[in-house]
């Protein structure tokens, strides 16, 4: 059933109103003019990169901002054209204003769902690894499944996708995959993916057909700039170059170009082979420990917060995050929202990913609230 059935226009307005103000969208507004005054300057261009960061943030802020404004003065503008066509008795008017206000109340909630991007590290792309957890070629397998499930969702989302580490499995599967994902709002999607991901299902690598639990890890970091200042001392780190070691194909190196980079005092390895040089994977391989670092530093701060402020939250980053059960039942299950879904192949063919991630996204930003 539509959300949206007999729509009352004045409830309507009333959440919109409480949204907007929720969302501090007058305050956002008012900060936009002032920002469109200042670029209007005839000097605003004589500091290149300061004006570009200024007009970035305009276009961030336009886009948060005016959706709701012109929503909001649609909604009204409809309010008054209806008190006046019932003060004319003038039903097929009414009916048409009742259809206006439907479709200005499904509006509502897919821009309220837009909304749940509000970090500003939720604008930036991605980096998504995913390794296999203990158990051998089981956990391998599984983490191949899972890298099926997020390309099939990935290309629907018509984000770009770059391989750019990718480890097969002894027997099966994969050890390790690093995909490079650029796309509007890419980050604030997949890091609804980040942590630990639990299978249970009759191994079709054993003969005694016995049920086995596997394990894989998602990990989500934000892509960051040089704009973002953030120091690696060059004796903290080691790199390693390797042959490349893909499945093959014209973009898989046959020299000693592969690069791996360990930064020594966090243990952090990460891993490029995708690009044609040395020079080049390392330089990849050197932005994706950045912002590995960078998030890792993040996720710091925002545990010593936490700690100072006493408070508790039901989705601790990295934790075990969501099952999926093959056998003897069929289910897949957020352990952080409790959502779940019996159809699993759709939820490994991608299709109902979205459905996840927008569950948590919300919960995620009431916590947050």
């Amino acid at each position: 059933m539509s959300e949206t059935t007999d729509i009352n226009i004045d409830e309507l307005q009333t959440a919109l109103r409480e949204r907007i103000q929720q969302l501090n969208i007058h305050e956002k507004n008012k900060e936009l003019a002032e920002l469109e005054a200042r670029a209007a300057g005839p000097d605003f261009w004589n500091d290149a990169k300061r004006a570009n960061d200024i007009m970035q943030t305009i276009s961030h802020i336009k886009k948060s901002v005016s959706p709701w404004i012109a929503l909001m003065t649609e909604l009204e503008n409809t309010a008054e054209l209806l008190v006046m066509a019932e003060q004319e008795n003038d039903t097929a008017m009414i009916e048409e204003i009742h259809t206006t206000i439907s479709d200005i109340a499904d509006r509502f909630y897919h821009l309220d769902d837009s909304m749940l991007f509000t970090d500003d590290d939720d604008r930036l792309n991605c980096f998504l690894n995913i390794h296999p957890g203990a158990g051998g070629t089981e956990s391998c397998d599984w983490a191949a499944m899972l890298y099926r499930m997020y390309s099939r969702w990935l290309e629907r989302k018509k984000f770009k996708v770059t391989i750019l580490d990718y480890q097969p499995g002894n027997e099966a599967g994969i050890k390790n995959v690093t995909l490079s994902v650029e796309g509007e709002d890419v980050f604030g999607y997949l890091k609804a993916e980040h942590g630990v991901h639990r299978l249970v299902r009759i191994s079709p690598f054993d003969a005694n057909a016995r049920r086995h639990t596997s394990f894989a890890a998602v990990e989500a970091v934000p892509q960051i700039g040089d704009e973002i200042e953030l120091e690696i001392n060059e004796n903290d780190i080691r790199i390693d170059t390797y042959r490349a070691t893909g499945a093959g194909g014209q973009h898989v190196n046959t020299t000693d170009s592969a690069v791996r980079i360990t930064h020594l005092p966090s243990n952090t390895v990460v891993t490029c082979q995708n690009e044609r040089s040395q020079h080049q994977n390392r330089a990849v391989a050197m932005k994706l420990l950045r912002s590995k670092l960078y998030e890792m530093e993040r996720q710091k701060r925002k545990n010593e917060i936490d700690q100072k402020t006493g408070e508790k939250r039901s989705i601790e980053w990295g934790s075990q995050i969501r099952s999926y059960v093959f056998q003897p039942y069929t289910m897949v299950k957020d352990l952080r929202t409790q959502y779940e879904t019996s159809n699993i192949k759709a939820m490994m063919d991608g299709e109902l990913l979205d459905d996840f991630i927008i569950m948590y996204l919300k919960q995620f930003r009431t916590l947050d609230a």
